[in-house]
């Protein structure tokens, strides 16, 4: 059966600052100076994702969006969700702290089908994706975000399904600048961000961003902790060339229980109970690039060396009822690359060539753990643990080298044809630290076996061609369509990190049939209609996308050991909408709307048909609107109406557990300038105080929930020299 719609929260830890007052009840009444005067006219807006450099977005054949500074700091997000579910078609929900499960043309999914950047640079490694790669940028303090919708183009590699979230760096100001922003909020939330620049030379700048971020949570044992800094420094060197340097790093320390599921009935009168407390997850991250690129008359050439070093120890909640387990990862990334561009003198011609190169080398140790716990199924509480047997324990190495060839030209005025062409060269070496056979371990009361392999190498290729057109139908609107490709390469662990069995031989087999994993393969059509209409900018957009050879779980008919292979495929069809634009000089309206559906095409696994069925924890309809009035020019109050439609909490779509109904939350936000160096903020997410679930599911053959975030406020200052 259906779930009814969850009433409101009560009052709940309603431990709102008197600064969050105090800030609110200036905001109020501050609206008396002269009115907004009207924006200039907007120029064809660049975008730097599709080709790694700008280009106008009119001739980008893409559905690519622009989150501008401005609008990131209006949002001033907490978690990137509040931020990214600006753009048709984005969704994205709360696991823990800043945790994220993402749903870009995909279900929310932790699954690899997302390549997230920082300046055009994988802020990961192929071999060792994470979902939650966004809280290890500084995306509070960005210069811009770009989010492609769809398989990447042929400048990007594997992980580029679902879409691409591209964090562009916050450019240094020519002149001398200081902010500090200070906030206070709900659950023992505050925050601290400071940002500086200058110049360094009269031929460089450079620009400096920090972070401090904590909160206690609002549910048990559920605090994090934060801290980022970011440096990018420009310097120009001759007549047309320049050198940008990036350095990030952060460190997250988080409980991570705020996903606790919950049975309905402990979801509506005990949301803040956490069965998880014993869960944790400690990430640090550091990058640095240099990007030195040459303009040469027509043709420029841009080269970007980098290093990455990612680790992690992490006590996960979704392994507690499976698979008890402390995981720690490290992985260190030097790669480069290199592009070349030369514009042609004919057609406006213009080929792009280059290559991407990653070695990766990184490992792996994980340590079962002897849970103790209470309850049973979905009220399984965990208490407390002691950590048992090594289970694994290895070195992997991922190497990558990708060469691509990307052309454009007009064979008449108002048509712009592209294609473009890569090839992925992937190689994972393995070495083992355990000995060749089995680890026997207790897993929740019962003995179990895990297989290990002494060594492997393993390789992967992948030809993904794209074909793209744009046609400008007359000064203010423009058509697009392309055809392209994508995949994902399995990633270290699901080759080598096969689970456990009930026998040696079962632990054994399991292990060796995991290293036959192959790519899962994306493919997507897409026609688009951009343009204005006076005031008003908007984005229509259907699309197809289908991928095959995704991984099932099904029983080998040779050994009767069930495992992950090749057989599965789902399609995705969809039509979003994105439009804004101004009611006069003090009201603006932005909208997001997207409306798709999520089929399984093939799916039958060890124990079920699901052919024909919806795929679970996929939305149909996802909203976003934004009523942005500005009455005076240093006061801005802005509305926001989040809608995430209905979905399937299980696969076999059964009417028994039925679907997560939706939910719809209101956002208020607010800011006033008293000068042009102190103004206020002021944000009150969840404002209706709504009951809702940021992740609904079956557990135990039980309808669990992951209460979302009840009604908070924060508020806070700004200062700036």
């Amino acid at each position: 059966m259906n779930l009814p719609h969850p009433p409101s929260f009560p009052t709940l830890r309603n431990r709102i600052r008197f600064s969050a007052l105090l800030s609110s009840a200036t905001l109020a009444t501050a609206a008396f100076a002269q009115p907004v005067s009207p924006p200039a006219a907007e120029l064809d807006p660049m975008t730097v994702t599709g080709t790694r450099e700008k280009m106008l977005l009119s001739e980008t054949p893409v559905s690519i969006a622009a989150i501008s500074p401005q609008d990131i700091r209006v949002t001033s997000p907490l978690h990137p969700g509040q931020l990214l579910g600006q753009v048709p078609g984005v969704a994205v929900a709360v696991t823990n702290g800043e945790g994220h499960t993402t749903a870009i043309r995909q279900p929310f999914t932790t699954s690899p089908v997302y390549l997230f950047l920082e300046d055009g640079i994988p802020i990961r490694a192929t071999g060792f994706f994470n979902h939650n790669a966004l809280y290890e940028v500084n995306l509070p303090m960005a210069g811009g975000i770009e989010v492609v919708r769809g398989p990447g183009t042929a400048l990007y590699g594997s992980d580029a399904i679902g879409g691409m979230i591209n964090i562009l760096s916050h450019a240094p100001s020519g002149e001398t600048q200081l902010s500090l922003t200070s906030e206070l909020g709900s659950f023992g939330t505050w925050r601290l961000l400071g940002s500086g620049s200058t110049q360094v030379n009269d031929r460089g700048a450079v620009q400096v961003d920090l972070n401090a971020t904590h909160t206690d949570g609002w549910r048990e044992r559920t605090a994090y902790d934060r801290q980022s800094a970011s440096l990018r420094l420009d310097q120009r060197i001759g007549r047309d060339g320049m050198l940008k340097t990036i350095i990030g790093g952060s460190k997250i320390d988080q409980q991570t229980g705020a996903n606790s599921a919950l049975p309905f009935a402990d979801y509506l009168a005990d949301p803040t109970r956490n069965n998880f407390a014993i869960a944790y997850r400690k990430v640090s991250a550091a990058r640095v690039s240099m990007e030195y690129e040459q303009q040469f008359g027509t043709g420029m050439i841009s080269v970007i060396p980098y290093f990455r070093d990612n680790s992690m120890e992490l006590n996960g909640t979704f392994n507690l009822n499976s698979d008890p387990r402390i995981e720690n990862s490290h992985n260190v990334s030097y790669g480069v690359l290199a592009k070349w561009r030369k514009n042609l003198p004919f057609l406006r011609a213009r080929i792009i060539g280059g290559f991407d190169l990653d070695y990766s080398p990184g490992s792996r140790s994980e340590d079962n753990l002897l849970v103790i716990r209470t309850g049973s199924g979905a009220n399984t509480v965990f208490t407390s643990y002691t950590r048992g047997t090594r289970i694994y324990d290895y070195r992997v190495t991922f190497r990558s080298f990708s060469p691509y060839l990307h052309t454009e030209f007009s064979p008449v005025k108002p048509l712009r044809l592209t294609a473009g062409l890569r090839y992925d060269a992937l190689r994972y070496d393995m070495e083992n630290r355990i000995a060749a056979g089995t680890v026997q371990a207790t897993v929740l009361g019962a003995n179990r076996f895990y297989g290990q392999l002494a060594e492997d190498q393993t390789s992967f290729s992948r030809v993904s061609p794209k074909l793209g057109a744009t046609y400008a139908l007359n000064a203010h609107t423009h058509a697009y369509a392309s055809y392209n490709f994508g995949f994902r390469a399995p990633s270290e662990g699901q080759l080598y990190r096969a689970g456990n069995d009930t026998t040696a031989a079962n632990a054994l087999t399991r292990a060796r049939l995991a290293l036959g994993l192959k790519p899962i393969k994306a493919s997507q059509v897409e026609l688009g209609l951009r343009g204005n209409l006076g005031r008003w900018n908007y984005n229509l957009v259907a699309y197809e996308l289908s991928k095959k050879d995704d991984l099932v779980s099904q029983r080998d008919l040779a050994t009767n050991v069930s495992t992950n292979v090749n057989a599965g495929e789902t399609e995705h069809r969809g039509i979003e909408v994105g439009m804004g634009g101004r009611f006069g000089d003090q009201l603006r309206l932005d909208t997001a709307i997207s409306y798709a559906r999520h089929r399984y095409v093939d799916w039958v696994t060890a124990t079920a048909n699901f052919n024909g069925k919806s795929i679970e924890a996929a939305p149909k309809v996802l909203t976003n609107t934004r009523l942005t009035w500005r009455p005076v020019s240093a006061a801005m109050v802005q509305l926001e109406w989040v809608r995430i439609g209905a979905y399937w909490l299980e696969a076999s779509n059964a009417a028994t557990f039925g679907k997560y109904p939706g939910h719809d939350l209101v956002n208020v936000r607010a800011s006033y300038d008293f000068s042009k160096r102190f103004g206020v903020v002021a944000r009150v997410m969840n404002a209706a105080d709504k009951r809702f679930a940021e992740s609904a599911s079956v557990s135990s053959n039980t309808p669990v929930f992951s209460p979302g975030l009840p009604r908070s406020v924060y508020s806070g200052i700004e200062l700036r020299w």
